[in-house]
């Protein structure tokens, strides 16, 4: 039995298909208003491996010249965000165990040859709400330790339908995606993974 750090869960299958499939189209209909875009890091400029987009009042961006941050527009567009769909909204209600809704459902699309770094998801104001993880597609490979970089890890995978809570003593463990397994799900048409962080950002 994988013992995962406190305030960390895994959550297996907890979506079937048809809910994967119709959280699938809400996704298409966010894109659609909001499209997907290559984020770049703070200081370097360098493009992240992933796309992505939000829905929300608020959303997560990342540039070089002012970093990470979260605001109510898309940083391509200069249009507000798309709303959080029923769905996941329904989802946090019944998983999070938090009084108050979330504000920011971060969307990244991972290619089969895009990965995440190891990170802290750090730049909400409150952290005693926790972050509800959910993944469609294909499998990836997924890293989380402690609350210190060079903490121990360890590496479990992750399939469409899955969800992870990041809550408590767990709420800023270190994590990040290893890499995608190709050819795992035939839920989207053209392979990859997306994944839908939602957050609490203002107390």
């Amino acid at each position: 039995m994988m013992l995962l750090p406190n305030g960390i869960r895994h959550l297996p299958d907890y979506l079937d298909r048809p809910n994967q499939e119709a959280l699938v189209e809400a996704i298409r209909a966010i894109v659609a208003e909001a499209p997907l875009y290559t984020p770049v890091m703070p200081g370097t400029g360098k493009e992240m491996s992933v796309r992505m987009t939000n829905c929300g009042s608020l959303g997560w961006v990342t540039d070089k010249q002012r970093g990470y941050r979260y605001q109510p527009t898309h940083p391509v567009t200069g249009k507000p965000w798309p709303a959080i769909p029923p769905q996941l909204l329904d989802l946090w209600n019944d998983i999070a165990g938090y009084e108050k809704p979330p504000q920011a459902c971060l969307v990244n699309f991972y290619a089969d040859d895009a990965r995440m770094g190891l990170h802290q998801d750090r730049d909400e104001q409150d952290l005693a709400a926790p972050v509800l993880s959910i993944s469609l597609g294909n499998t990836c490979l997924f890293r989380v330790g402690g609350l210190e970089r060079n903490d121990r890890t360890l590496s479990f995978k992750l399939s469409s339908g899955d969800i992870v809570v990041l809550g408590g003593e767990g709420r800023l463990c270190f994590h990040g995606v290893d890499r995608i397994h190709p050819s795992t799900s035939t839920l989207l048409k053209n392979g990859g993974r997306i994944n839908l962080t939602l957050r609490r950002v203002t107390p």
